[in-house]
């Protein structure tokens, strides 16, 4: 059975609502048998979501779950957390496959719901295509053609321009080209809130609540764990061909984003040689998108702080989202300040509502107003 949070007609924090169809109908009937629902984000994946129901057949035969009307391949659905009387969306997509499990033993049934978020909407058709045939075009002007013109979705309003003059075939669906577009911009290609954002990293962008380690009665992180990675390199180099006669020339490309801390978090200090790695070689990529794609694995590598927490959703009070930054308080002055959410795994069972995270931050040190000193809020 689903937990209380998730039958009772008055909604308690963390309850799990899900509406399905096009008039997004709760699907309320089907709340007792739903055993757990899990949703995967990340700024690199697509966003994918799993139900699990358990079912009954009746005295005519017809099983509760998958013969109630409601689950059907490329029906819309939208997942969200309720906390008292508002709510947040964790997905939105379409259900892309279900599966009902038999064993012999009848009291044992399963259905199992598989979702996507927007993104499968783009994977239905290979398309070959010649952009810029007439006229060089824009990663902007593509945007637009893909998803407003053909798809019906709404671009982002803080999406990036991306590259322009550009003249090259596409030989994929269209959310393959569109990833393949966002990394040649060294750019993000998010699915959320029925928008898409095609753009740089957002981690100057307004943070989110504070995840609180050892804070007391306001803690909300069960547990933390931070990973400090030295073997990452502090520069990227990458090969163009020599302006004049043969062979080729090198440039070299340090990390641009902003700070998430006080100091970098590099290894230029070390009195080492220089922490560069070479980039393979990409034939038929121009320098401008070559210098694009090493900025974006310079600016990647340099986040070399990397840390995986599990929150209480209840007490946290909110959905955390991936591509935005979030404060860590609690995990002392080197590596508590603000971080980078690259992915989330929200469960809703018996156990109530988990979201296991995975952070990423390119600095040290405290840049948080008003830490809480986690001895004081014990006390």
């Amino acid at each position: 059975m689903l937990l209380d949070l998730l039958m009772s007609k008055q909604r308690q924090p963390a309850e799990c609502v899900i509406k399905v169809g096009a008039s997004q109908t709760e699907i309320s009937d089907l709340y007792p048998f739903l055993t757990e629902v899990t949703v995967e984000t990340s700024r690199q994946n697509p966003g994918v979501a799993t139900l699990n129901f358990e079912t009954r057949r009746d005295e005519q035969g017809k099983w509760s779950v998958q013969d109630a009307g409601v689950f059907a391949p490329w029906e819309p659905i939208l997942i969200e957390a309720a906390f008292g009387d508002s709510s947040e969306e964790i997905m939105r997509g379409y259900i892309r496959e279900i599966k009902s499990d038999y064993p012999e033993d009848a009291g044992a049934t399963t259905v199992t719901v598989e979702c996507q978020d927007d993104s499968l909407a783009l994977d239905r058709e290979h398309v070959r295509r010649e952009w810029g045939a007439e006229a060089p075009t824009s990663d902007a002007e593509i945007l637009r053609e893909i998803l407003v013109a053909k798809h019906a979705m709404t671009v982002h309003s803080d999406s990036g321009d991306g590259l322009t003059g550009l003249v090259f075939n596409q030989d994929s669906t269209d959310i393959r080209f569109l990833r393949d577009r966002a990394e040649a911009n060294g750019y993000e290609l998010i699915f959320r809130e029925g928008e898409v954002y095609f753009g740089p990293p957002r981690l100057d962008g307004t943070p989110q609540e504070t995840i609180l380690a050892y804070a007391g009665r306001d803690t909300h992180c069960y547990r933390v764990s931070i990973q400090d990675d030295g073997h990452k390199p502090d520069k990227v180099a990458f090969e163009i061909a020599a302006t004049e006669g043969r062979g080729t020339t090198q440039r070299v490309v340090e990390p641009d984003w902003p700070l998430l801390g006080l100091e970098p978090a590099g290894s230029s200090s070390s009195g080492l040689q220089d922490f560069t790695w070479l980039m393979s070689r990409q034939g038929g990529r121009n320098e401008e998108e070559m210098a694009a794609r090493a900025q974006r694995k310079a600016n990647e590598q340099a986040m070399k702080v990397r840390a995986e927490g599990e929150l209480d959703g209840s007490l946290y009070g909110h959905v955390l989202r991936v591509g935005e930054p979030v404060p860590l308080d609690g995990v002392g002055e080197r590596y508590g300040g603000t971080f980078y959410v690259d992915s989330v795994n929200h469960r809703f069972n018996m156990e109530g509502y988990r979201q296991a995270c995975t952070l990423l931050r390119n600095a040290y040190g405290d840049d948080l107003e008003g830490s809480t000193n986690p001895l004081a809020a014990v006390i």
